[in-house]
């Protein structure tokens, strides 16, 4: 039974690690974000897509939008209506300020559906700056602004941004003079430089006394953004804008970040009610000190602060074998003069010192000095307790006054009018993809340009999703520990295997145990013996069964 008991909790266990290991490969499968990635099966059904097939038998069809927009670029035809700048960058060295960063447009390098192509970064290193001009103007109203355009980092990325700029409607915009300085409403999408992971949501918010312009920055998303620059992998950026003054930012169709333009801008919309007066000073006589030294205490009689913090220990006695006449190092014997050292110029010749032999077993050589101990009369410098200050008045701060700057915008959706999109970049890292623009209004519209065209190269990439073994590899190497985890679940089942089915040994107990009962000779007179008490029996159970009778009767 004890064997049994030791089988069942070799199995338990190794059902345990099996399943800790499942649940890790599955939960680096799923740890994307934190809320659920929308489905598209259903949206894939309707458009005929076989998910069976590999990305080589997708059919690919340029994506066509299914209601109002402002704004749409699939880079599958020609490159019509985009502009590349012609100026410089301001504040540069002129050898890297010119907009000179190459563009192309062509497939994805990993994961390619057949026919769909893209707006590619080339160049390192270098500003790239190029704009269209919307198909109409965005006018914020009483409609939502979506802005939606999928970002591949084919090689990862260093330091770049893949952000784009809604840019404000004015008489003189020209897209070929368009450059950093260029007006803007709204600034959208990712940006990196090391170990620094962004998502920006900028837009330009227009004070209403002094007309200037001042840019709120959304709060950062809490949701780990690392691996969307690094899996090479197209991704789906979505901003939504609606006329409640609230605002969601999406990666591949799930919220990442969210709130309101009134309370989760930074620096805020509208500025406070009251400031602090910038005219107003501390008084001299105000005392912000909480504790002050007891004005009425006074040193003790007993107290000697020539006391020294350390003294020789005195009941420390000098160890047996102290060689007192012996020094600790002693010249080396066997080291010579070097031939060409010259007394003139280096100075009278001496060997170096090296530690004395005698020394290594005598407790210690030289003059014995007593170790020092803590002065247990040391008491230091005297100094008055503290006590509350009966004069304090608290820390001081200059009084509030009426901000003469203040006022209140309740709608900053209300923003400027959009009339041209723009990307201007600088990288450390080529090959950024860019594909599928749309701006509009409505959610469905955005959702079935999605499907059309991201969703695909989503479907692509899962066919192409490396296999099991390659999982577990890619997974061990961000978590290492899981090595072990590998090794005990090969090793389990041959373990469970050899202890299950491996004849175990027989102890003498268990024969035994086993032994079957021997057959003994009978006699003949015995045999009459149990004839005669099998007939005794047979007449009281038939005496029973009458008197069974008679109380039936009764």
């Amino acid at each position: 039974i004890s064997r049994m008991h030791f089988q069942w909790d070799w199995l338990c266990l190794g059902v345990l690690i099996i399943s800790s290991v499942t649940a890790e490969i599955e939960n680096e499968e799923n740890r994307d974000t934190d809320i659920e990635v929308e489905d598209f099966d259903k949206q894939s059904e309707d458009d005929g897509i076989d998910k069976d097939k590999s990305s080589l038998e997708v059919v690919y069809q340029t994506p066509k939008p299914t209601g109002e927009v402002y704004f749409t670029e699939t880079f599958d035809g020609i490159l019509a209506g985009w502009v590349l700048s012609k100026t410089k960058k301001e504040d540069t060295d002129d050898n890297i300020a010119k907009y000179d960063g190459r563009w192309e447009v062509e497939e994805l390098k990993e994961n390619t559906v057949p026919g769909d192509r893209g707006l590619v970064l080339k160049s390192m290193a270098k500003h790239h700056a190029i704009s269209a001009m919307l198909t109409k103007p965005f006018i914020f109203d009483n409609k939502p602004l979506i802005v939606q355009y999928e970002v591949n980092f084919q090689e990862g990325i260093d330091c770049g941004g893949a952000y784009i700029k809604l840019l404000s409607r004015s008489d003189d915009l020209d897209l070929e003079y368009f450059f950093d300085k260029t007006p803007y409403t709204i600034m959208f999408g990712p940006d990196k430089c090391g170990e620094d992971y962004k998502l920006h949501f900028i837009f330009r918010h227009k004070n209403p006394k002094t007309g200037e312009y001042d840019e709120k920055h959304a709060k950062r998303p809490d949701v780990d953004l690392k691996k969307f620059y690094s899996d090479k992998k197209t991704h789906l950026y979505t901003l939504v804008l609606k006329p409640d003054d609230t605002f969601e930012m999406l990666i591949d169709q799930s919220v990442v970040s969210k709130g309101s333009l009134l309370e989760d801008m930074v620096p805020p919309v509208n500025p406070p009610k009251e400031i602090e007066d910038p005219n107003d000073k501390k008084p001299d006589d105000w005392d912000e000190r909480l504790k002050i030294p007891d004005p009425n205490a006074v040193k003790p009689d007993d107290w000697d602060e020539d006391e020294p913090s350390k003294i020789e220990d005195p009941d420390a006695v000098k160890p047996e074998g102290w060689l007192d006449d012996e020094p600790e190092y002693i010249p080396d014997p066997s080291a010579k003069k070097p031939e060409d050292w010259d007394e003139e110029m280096d100075g009278e010749w001496e060997a170096p010192q090296i530690p004395n032999p005698k020394c290594e077993t005598a407790p210690g050589c030289g003059q014995w000095v007593r170790p020092m101990m803590n002065n247990p009369n040391y008491k230091g410098k005297w100094k008055p307790p503290m006590i509350e200050n009966p004069n304090y008045q608290g820390i001081w701060s200059p009084r509030k006054i009426s901000n003469p700057d203040y006022f209140q915008d309740l709608h900053p959706f209300e923003m400027t009018t959009v009339s041209a999109i723009g990307l201007e970049l600088w990288s450390m890292t080529s090959d950024i993809y860019f594909d599928n623009f749309i701006i509009c209004s409505e959610k469905e519209v955005a959702d079935r340009w999605a499907a059309d065209g991201w969703g695909l190269k989503k479907l692509v990439a899962s066919a192409n999703e490396p296999g099991m073994f390659a999982q577990l590899v890619t997974a061990a190497e961000d978590h290492p520990w899981l090595w072990v985890l590998y090794i005990l679940t090969l090793a389990l089942p041959v373990g469970l295997g050899v202890l299950f089915c491996w004849p175990a040994k027989k102890i003498d107990e268990d024969i035994d145990f086993k032994k079957p009962d021997i057959p003994k000779p009978v006699t003949k007179g015995e045999l009459e013996q149990e004839g005669q008490d099998l007939e005794d029996d047979e007449v009281e159970l038939e005496g029973g069964k009458e008197n069974e009778e008679e109380i039936a009767e009764d």
